[in-house]
């Protein structure tokens, strides 16, 4: 794990501890991050089924929808997915819909060879698309993304040739991470509940 200076995490997907990072990073950045008065977190999870490397929010999302959660909601998975084409729309429907939301985005991006399969944990929002050059509005409270394969040129080819196997890791990890956090506050505790804190 590697601590960045704007209070940002990163985990390497192929740590054997990688699932306990996750989760113990995420809660720290969730609950850095939470304000008062929060009534529903969305989770929002950006991308198409249609490009393997853009599928790391829809494989998430597919994952854990099934589960029921009362105050906690999933938008973007396999069946209905969230992309370029719908989000706007969908950041307008989460306002109309869920009174004082807190909104994890959920995408993927490119970078470096060395850091494919980092996940990155941030506060504040991601925009999503500027990978592929695409213009689309910022979206988020917090942050998860995966790099899932090297950017800088021919990135919509790269994407579509990203192996699934790195695409999966990730997904499973997050997939994991984010339920476990989520059975713990949903329907337990208050989610502006100070007692909750981390260091508490």
């Amino acid at each position: 794990m590697i601590m960045k200076k704007n209070g940002s995490y990163l985990v390497n997907s192929n740590d054997p501890n990688a699932l306990t990072m996750f989760h113990h990073y995420f809660e720290q950045c969730f609950f850095s991050t939470l304000p008062k008065n929060i009534k529903n977190v969305l989770l929002l999870c950006i991308g198409t089924d249609r490009s393997t490397g853009d599928s790391l929010g829809p494989l998430v999302g597919h994952q854990i929808a099934g589960n029921r959660y009362h105050r906690i909601h999933i938008l973007g998975t396999l069946e209905n997915p969230v992309h370029a084409k719908n989000l706007e729309e969908t950041i307008k429907g989460i306002r109309l819909k869920y009174p004082s939301p807190f909104v994890i985005a959920l995408d993927a991006c490119l970078g470096r060879h060395e850091s494919i399969g980092n996940i990155n944990i941030s506060p504040g929002p991601l925009k999503p698309g500027a990978g592929v050059h695409k213009s689309l509005p910022w979206v988020g409270d917090m942050h998860i993304n995966g790099v899932v394969n090297t950017g800088g040129f021919m990135e919509y080819i790269i994407l579509q040739n990203t192996r699934l196997h790195v695409v999966m890791k990730m997904a499973e990890i997050i997939a994991k991470g984010l339920h476990k956090h989520f059975v713990r506050i949903d329907g337990k505790y208050a989610l502006n509940d100070i007692s909750l804190r981390v260091g508490n």
